[in-house]
């Protein structure tokens, strides 16, 4: 039985499940039973998929692309490729564009695909786990912090970084400045964590009113899933855009740090 209306869970329709259950299961971390023991959660999976994914997909895309007959598929990643070089990265980084491309390619797509992976049903969405977020953004601070003392040696990037303006200013700019290395990371793994995770609980909590409203009343229930079900479309596109949105803005940001990393003095 079914505490809702003392209503049998066989005689629910998928939207009262929805609404009997706990929407946040739909978009929360699980264990999978058969791979526990790995340590292989839900999220885990889906990151794998997507990495898995890209190592298939990308190889292809290339030769299809080299061949000078790339058809739909490979303009598609010839595109998206030549917007990250073209409209994110040269513009900060210049010269050193090319050099790193691949760091950068890497961060835009591997999260596009665990963006767009969320949005498959019964499939789940790794960057709305702050864990998997938070480890991106450390990836990232270490990438371009490592880069910065690689290219300016450690002395002079710290001097770059954390003595601002003039020297009677230093005691209040050095713990701002300080604080601002460590905000950087924590503005990334923020960002991404809220906008993926927020997008899906919407999603969940909207059908979920659904079948709460269908067991009070067939006929109203009727109605407003009817107009849920757009609602549910609508939001189902626009989270499509906002997949694509936070890879871009991603990346963006750590072209940005990177930019400012590599010359701190600008």
């Amino acid at each position: 039985m079914n505490p809702l209306n003392g209503l049998p869970i066989r005689e629910l329709s998928g939207s009262a499940l929805l609404a009997a259950g706990d929407p946040l299961s739909h978009v929360l971390d699980h264990n999978i039973e058969a791979l526990a023991r790995f340590g292989i959660t839900k999220h885990v999976l889906m990151m794998l998929l997507a990495s898995a994914l890209l190592l298939i997909l990308f190889p292809a895309a290339a030769k299809r692309i080299a061949s000078g007959n790339p058809g739909r598929f490979g303009t598609l990643f010839e595109s998206l490729l030549l917007f990250v070089r073209d409209e994110m990265a040269r513009p900060f980084l210049g010269k050193d564009t090319e050099r790193f491309l691949p760091m950068l390619w890497s961060f835009f797509f591997f999260i596009l695909f665990c963006n767009l992976i969320g949005l498959v049903p019964f499939m789940g969405t790794a960057t709305g786990n702050i864990s998997v977020t938070a480890a991106l953004a450390l990836v990232a601070f270490l990438f371009y912090h490592s880069q910065g003392v690689k290219e300016n040696g450690l002395v002079h990037y710290l001097k770059a970084n954390l003595l601002v303006g003039p020297p009677f200013l230093w005691p209040l700019m050095i713990p701002l400045e300080f604080l601002g290395i460590f905000i950087k990371p924590i503005a990334l793994t923020l960002r991404l964590f809220a906008n993926m995770m927020g997008g899906h609980i919407m999603l969940a909590v909207v059908i979920g009113f659904t079948g709460i409203f269908t067991m009070d009343n067939l006929f109203m229930g009727g109605a407003i899933a009817g107009i849920a079900a757009g609602g549910a479309i609508f939001l189902y596109f626009l989270e499509l855009l906002v997949a694509f949105i936070q890879a871009f803005i991603f990346t963006f940001l750590t072209t940005v740090f990177l930019s400012l990393a590599l010359h701190p003095e600008h």
